[in-house]
């Protein structure tokens, strides 16, 4: 580039250079007055400047031009023919001219002649002048043969490729000067032009003999032929289009590049399409880096990379042109310290991509220190290194080194343009997936707070669980499950689905399933918790939509929407009640292995207000199986949700060794790799308390039965094995008992029930819920509850259709079966 600025800036003007005597130029403006007169046309007509420029052209002229050509003359750019003009002497003469009709700088229309001074005859010098143009060419390679397709010529061009001179190819074929399957693809393309007469084009990218490094050559094969057409050979050119080749490769792979990196949000699937696209096309072997300092940060750190010591950086991607790629030293996720002053370190510090030789300083202090490292370098035959830095929205993530051994060329500064461009493209891709990675752990890491993180223990079902969250796209949802345990040995079993994604819906989900919670300790019947369920989530909806700013997009708008099912299970009576708000169907299995849905009435999704939901009741023996899901597990692009139905009923039936291996085979058929929604499973499998853990009495509304009713029940408790209960009881039944005579309606019932736990019930038919007082010091009564509240452990109150409960709950030591 500097030779050839220098060259424009030595260059003459062309007037110096003929000495304005080779030719006649003459310019016109558009009414053909002569505005211009060189020494040429003064030597050629004999008038000087002086005497012409002013006047017409008109009256140079031996015969005037017809009006009509001159108008077509106007829209011409260019003309050229012969004039008849007439000398300053008197003599005719008829010139050859050349003129054009042009614009110049003045910016005024114009008409420049030319025309030479005397009829030009070839010389005998213009066929040395032919020679000397054919072999000295620079712009292309030229070779000659004849139609035996033996070499004739060649240019210099052509024997600084091959490495050989004419007079060493003269009479031999292509193939045979040049031994290589390109060389007879060629041969081939001759034969076709002698055949045919028709020119072959080509391109190749390839290394002759005499060169040191592949190129790429646009090639054209065109047959030679004389005035009468004969074909006496065959025209072989070649132009060097490296550069043109080169660039449109870069541009290739900078769409390649944006077309495959950033397809997910997954860091090291990121990294590594980085790492793929850039092998073979560009390096031989490509690793990606990532600072360990990224690592469980909510954001990479303000500071940046440390300004002195080493780097631990984790290896994300690698590839390389060799199967295996020997020459990692790191797996995939490994951590490695590189040494201050390595060539990784100084382009992490200073923000700036370099290219190195191996035998740069920075590059053998670096593999130096790792003696595998520089076995790898030095068995492999590296040579040249690139070092790119990972830098997106002002933060150092990383950084890309590039090697070449087996491609011989050296990286040169436009590759470290491309590598700078390729790595800009993939460290704003891992950027996104790192702060959608640190978004989503924290839904996750919250949605599986809010989630039961160790079932309750209880008597009543044998429970296994399983919770999946979406796909890496989808991001964590709403699905959420839970266990509990309610009065009488009973428990409930809930779950839910809340419409969308992210962290919104996780929270909604907590408030959901705290709200199940809080509705079941009051031992509300299914219909009856979803209706207040219900007008729960119609409230967050109006909440949330008058919370979100003006102007915000109704796609992030405050609409709450979810799906719920609640079962309540009775051992006692093996009695399950169910309802549903826009849920999916629980399956059964019955002792005798069969699958089918739950008949349940259809209540609407929770939010929508104003419509019931009504229960259904089931026999649930014991040996039977309960499952309730999401619909993500039944739902699904490739499958309809019927056919998802259908296989859900048939892998419950397959046998399994447990609970926890059957909910692993249901998901694994049923679900792809990566779910595009959350799943949530709850299978329960009944269990019956036997009569003789249950004894009931009816209660006549007489106080004067107290102390029967206080004998019966120590009596049945001593008869369990519960003699450390026995005191506890007599003064809860007691209480309760006597408590029902006085403030409540018949029919009144005690009960006790041995479990885990030995629970005492008293039912009336008064809907009047009690409640806790302190008497005061002359009160006669009113230390009834407060008794039984600080002698037992649970106490609480449950309505029904009948009237009304009064549980008391005592936990003692677990006694072995058979010792009560």
């Amino acid at each position: 580039m500097g030779q050839r600025i220098a060259a424009d800036r030595e260059t003459r003007p062309l007037a110096e250079v003929d000495g304005e005597a080779l030719t006649m130029r003459v310019t016109l403006d558009e009414h053909a007055t002569v505005t211009g007169w060189n020494t040429g046309a003064e030597q050629l007509l004999g008038y000087s400047a002086a005497q012409t420029v002013g006047r017409s052209a008109a009256d140079l002229l031996a015969e005037p031009i017809p009006a009509q050509d001159l108008r077509s003359l106007a829209e011409l750019p260019r003309w050229h023919g012969k004039l008849s003009v007439r000398h300053r002497d008197g003599r005719r003469l008829e010139i050859k001219v050349l003129a054009h009709h042009r614009t110049p700088e003045t910016g005024t229309r114009e008409w420049f002649l030319v025309s030479a001074l005397a009829p030009q005859q070839p010389r005998p010098s213009d066929d040395a002048l032919v020679s000397w143009s054919f072999a000295q060419s620079p712009s292309c390679a030229l070779a000659l043969y004849d139609t035996s397709l033996l070499l004739r010529r060649v240019n210099e061009n052509t024997e600084q490729i091959l490495g050989l001179t004419e007079d060493d190819m003269r009479g031999l074929h292509l193939d045979e000067i040049w031994d290589s399957s390109d060389a007879d693809q060629l041969a081939q393309g001759l034969v076709r032009v002698l055949e045919t007469g028709e020119p072959q084009y080509r391109e190749h990218f390839l290394r002759a003999p005499g060169e040191t490094r592949e190129h790429a050559w646009s090639t054209v094969l065109s047959p030679l032929r004389d005035r009468a057409g004969e074909l006496h050979g065959v025209c072989h050119t070649a132009h060097d289009i490296t550069e043109q080749y080169w660039a449109r490769k870069r541009l290739q792979l900078i769409a390649e590049a944006g077309r495959r990196i950033g397809t997910t949000l997954d860091v090291m699937r990121t990294a590594q399409e980085l790492a793929d696209v850039t092998v073979p096309e560009l390096a031989d072997f490509v690793s990606v880096d990532l600072l360990t300092s990224l690592d469980d940060l909510p954001e990479p750190p303000p500071e940046g990379v440390p300004a002195a010591g080493h780097l631990v950086l984790r290896r994300v991607a690698h590839q390389s042109v060799t199967p295996g790629i020997p020459e990692a030293v790191l797996g995939l996720g490994d951590v490695d310290e590189y040494p201050e002053g390595s060539a990784p370190v100084e382009t992490l510090r200073s923000g700036r991509p370099a290219v190195h030789r191996t035998t740069d300083a920075a590059v053998v202090e670096w593999i130096a220190r790792d003696p595998a490292r520089m076995s790898r370098v030095c068995g492999l035959g590296a040579h040249s290194v690139m070092t790119v830095p990972l830098t997106a929205r002002g933060t150092t993530l990383g950084v890309a080194v590039f090697i070449r051994y087996h491609r011989p060329e050296t990286f040169r500064q436009d590759d470290l343009v491309l590598a700078e461009e390729l790595t800009a493209r993939a460290a704003v891709c891992i950027d996104n997936a790192l702060r959608y990675t640190r978004e989503r752990d924290t839904a996750v890491m919250l949605q599986r707070s809010l989630l039961p993180q160790l079932l309750p223990e209880q008597a009543a079902v044998e429970v296994a669980s399983r919770y999946l969250p979406a796909g890496a796209r989808a991001g964590v949802g709403g699905d959420w499950f839970d266990v509990i345990p309610l009065s009488g040995a009973r428990v409930a079993l809930v779950v839910g689905d809340v419409v969308g994604h992210g962290i919104r819906a996780s929270a909604t989900m907590g408030r959901l399933r705290t709200a199940v919670r809080t509705l079941a300790d009051i031992d509300l019947p299914p219909d009856e918790l979803l209706t207040h369920l219900d007008d729960m989530v119609a409230r967050l909806s109006t909440e949330q939509e008058s919370a979100q700013p003006a102007g915000r997009s109704s796609e992030i708008g405050g609409d709450v929407g979810a799906t719920c099912l609640y079962a309540v299970y009775d051992p006692i009576s093996r009695r399950c009640s169910l309802a549903r708000a826009g849920h999916p169907l629980p399956a059964v299995v019955s002792p005798d292995g069969t699958a089918e849905l739950v008949g349940l009435p259809a209540g609407p999704p929770l939010g929508l207000g104003g419509l019931p939901f009504e229960a259904a009741e089931i026999d649930l023996p014991e040996g039977s199986l309960l499952a309730l899901y999401t619909d993500g597990l039944i739902e699904s692009r490739d499958r309809d949700i019927d056919d998802g139905l259908h296989r859900l009923c048939h892998l419950l039936t397959r046998p399994a060794a447990s609970l926890d291996a059957l909910c692993d085979t249901v998901l694994a058929d049923l679900l792809p790799q990566r779910p595009a929604d959350d799943v949530a499973l709850l299978l329960a499998r009944p269990h019956a308390l036997d009569t003789s853990q249950v004894a009931t009495w009816e209660i006549s509304a007489d106080p004067s039965c107290v102390a029967q009713t206080r004998k019966d029940a120590v009596a049945q408790v001593e008869a369990w094995g519960l003699d450390d209960a026995a005191f506890v009881t007599e003064l809860v039944v007691s209480e309760l008992v006597t408590n029902a005579i006085r403030h409540a309606e018949p029919p009144i019932q005690l009960r006790l029930i041995h479990d885990k736990t030995l629970i005492c019930e008293v039912s009336d038919g008064s809907n009047t819920a009690p409640h806790l007082r302190r008497a005061r010091t002359y009160d006669e009564g009113g230390r009834g509850l407060l008794l039984v509240a600080q002698l037992t452990q649970h106490w609480g109150t449950r309505q029904s259709t009948q009237g009304k409960t009064i549980w008391a709950e005592q936990t003692f030591e677990p006694v072995p079966p058979g010792h009560f």
